[in-house]
């Protein structure tokens, strides 16, 4: 049996009349009366979540300044570890870890 891959991929969504619709429009759209093209509105929630993910995307994963700290103090010999308190946040994760498994007590 051959499986033919004849679907062509269109770079959007087909939308009920069978034209093109990009992947970051939203379904609310409207022809324009008299140009031709078409309307896209975005509700305030979808414009205050793309500030939102702009936001997030911008923010540096890592502070670099406290890394930085950090290694000027291992170099120096400051840097302490908690040993006990490592050992109790391990011991927390793997509790949480367990009462969140379906059907473990």
């Amino acid at each position: 049996m051959k499986i033919d891959n004849s679907v062509k991929s269109t770079g959007g969504l087909p939308s009920s009349d069978g034209r093109a619709r990009s992947a970051k429009e939203s379904p609310k759209t409207e022809a324009s009366s008299g140009s031709g093209g078409e309307k896209v509105e975005l509700s305030s929630l979808s414009s205050r979540m793309q500030q939102m993910e702009e936001t997030i995307a911008s923010t540096p994963v890592v502070d670099s300044a406290k890394v930085d700290e950090i290694k000027q103090a291992m170099s120096e010999g400051r840097f302490k570890v908690d040993t006990g308190k490592v050992a109790d946040g391990l011991i927390e994760s793997v509790r949480q870890m367990l009462s969140a498994q379906p059907g473990k007590a």
